[in-house]
């Protein structure tokens, strides 16, 4: 079945492969959970905290982001982000946003979307025994989450947020569309290149599995031991 395959072509354009490629789609995965755990954190407490017309802005958000497929939103940016920064600015032509810079907004805005569903489980998984003991002890709301609060739900949900972010790293793929170097991308045209679709696709799937595969074995090795020191 393997006789007529060129596995030598993998061999040949590995450099490329990882150096630009799979460096492109760690770096996007990195800055896209490091932006979307923020801003979900963010979106979390609006929707906790006492102000009712936030909480529904903030709802509405997570909603609108969940029902959206997240190709169509990259596309959406991509082409309509230069027109609306045309008419906030009040330029003569669209404004230039970038395929990456467009990427990764977009992952970022997708993506707090679920992470702040996971931050919000985190933060009402603490004790109310005490935020309602750091009040007693004078610290403010904000001194509070941030002291108190905060760094236990991230402790909790760690492993759900790093499953978040493999999921991500999958995702990411995704930028294939719009001609963007990645790990995908950078197979794709090496295929087409040198005519070999079907050994770089399959190379591309078992790198994929391999990192998603290994990567999930370590967030279960890490929600044992947290488990044990609970």
């Amino acid at each position: 079945m393997f006789a007529s395959f060129d596995f030598d072509v993998i061999r040949r354009s590995l450099g490329y492969l990882f150096l630009d490629g799979m460096a492109f789609t760690l770096t996007l995965t990195g800055l896209s959970a490091l932006g979307g755990i923020i801003f979900g954190t963010l979106i979390a407490l609006m929707r906790l905290s006492g102000y009712k017309l936030l909480g529904h802005i903030a709802g509405l958000y997570v909603d609108l982001m969940r029902s959206l497929p997240l190709v169509l939103v990259i596309f959406w940016f991509y082409f309509l982000m230069p027109y609306v920064g045309q008419w906030v600015t009040g330029a003569s032509r669209p404004i230039s946003v970038g395929a990456f810079t467009s990427a990764l907004v977009t992952f970022i805005m997708f993506e707090a979307a679920y992470f702040s569903e996971i931050m919000r489980a985190g933060i009402q998984s603490i004790s109310k025994g005490q935020p309602a003991a750091a009040n007693a002890l004078g610290l403010t709301y904000a001194q509070t989450m941030r002291y108190v609060v905060l760094p236990q739900a991230f402790r909790n949900m760690l492993p759900v947020l790093l499953t978040q972010t493999i999921v991500l790293f999958q995702d990411t793929s995704l930028v294939y569309v719009l001609s963007m170097p990645d790990f995908l991308g950078a197979a794709s045209k090496v295929a087409q290149r040198d005519g070999r679709l079907v050994e770089m696709y399959l190379f591309a799937a078992i790198v994929y599995f391999v990192i998603s595969c290994t990567a999930s074995f370590g967030v279960r090795r890490l929600q044992a031991r947290i488990s044990i020191v609970r």
